[in-house]
């Protein structure tokens, strides 16, 4: 059964898709209404955890040679997969700056009466734009896709401590994300997550090995303690999750 549209939406009533999404898209060259800039997220992935604590900003640089309606100006980000559909979506603040173009913005922020998305929508959602001029002209339509992910965690332990040098280091840790069927974080199996060295007296983390998560989403390898420093794993995310790097454990190497 298809979701229910969901949204919040900072400084806007809620608005519900509907027919406005289905309106059929105008190019610039038919209305005159020329969409400059769309920035989601201010460039970044869009990240939920399972807390109804997060917010993004949809921002759009618009004109038209009569100017723009602020009155009439509405903006979301949505996905639909196979009948599981979500948007968050609502009429933006639009500043103008010149007779002929205007800034909207559209901030959305999560609630506690607002549910979090399926797992099977995280990936890339459309980012729907939709305008009309001050003389009528009209754009409404898809302008671009941006990434909606689940949030990672990511943990680490180099054991013993201290420990003699050239002796075995064992390192573990647990690669999880979030779960928003369920609200909460689960292990992420099969994944490669690389373990990083950073010596005592350095800034620079390198990469010793990679290590794949088994069936619960832990981690676990050996190394050869050589001298003091700190031991992270780092994920480099996925298409549905987002990457993270664990706080380095650091190593007294004796």
């Amino acid at each position: 059964m298809r979701a229910a549209v969901m949204g919040a939406a900072l400084g806007g009533a809620l608005l519900l898709a509907g027919s406005v999404l289905t309106a059929p898209a105008a190019s610039a060259a038919e209305t005159g209404v020329v969409i400059e800039k769309v920035s989601v997220n201010g460039g970044k992935s869009i990240v939920f955890g399972t807390s109804r604590t997060e917010s993004f900003t949809i921002a759009v640089t618009v004109s038209d040679d009569s100017g723009i309606s602020k009155d009439l100006a509405f903006l979301a980000i949505e996905r639909e997969k196979g009948d599981d559909y979500w948007s968050f979506h609502g009429k933006p603040t639009c500043t103008a700056t010149s007779t002929t173009t205007s800034n909207c913005k559209l901030g959305v922020k999560l609630e506690k009466d607002i549910d979090l998305p399926r797992n099977t929508l995280a990936g890339p959602w459309d980012v729907y734009v939709q305008f009309q001029a001050k003389d009528g002209d009209y754009y409404g339509g898809v302008y671009q896709t941006h990434p909606v992910k689940r949030r990672s965690t990511l943990g680490v332990d180099a054991s013993p401590e201290p420990v003699t040098k050239g002796k075995t280091l064992t390192v573990t840790g647990k690669l999880a994300r979030a779960n928003w069927d369920k609200y909460m974080y689960a292990g992420y199996t099969s994944q490669p997550v690389k373990l990083q060295f950073r010596p005592k007296n350095s800034a620079t983390y390198t990469t010793v090995k990679t290590v794949t998560s088994d069936s619960t989403g832990k981690l676990r390898t050996t190394v050869k303690a050589a001298q003091d420093g700190y031991w992270r794993w780092s994920f480099g995310g996925t298409a549905t999750t987002a990457a993270v790097k664990a706080t380095g454990d650091f190593v007294d190497v004796r």
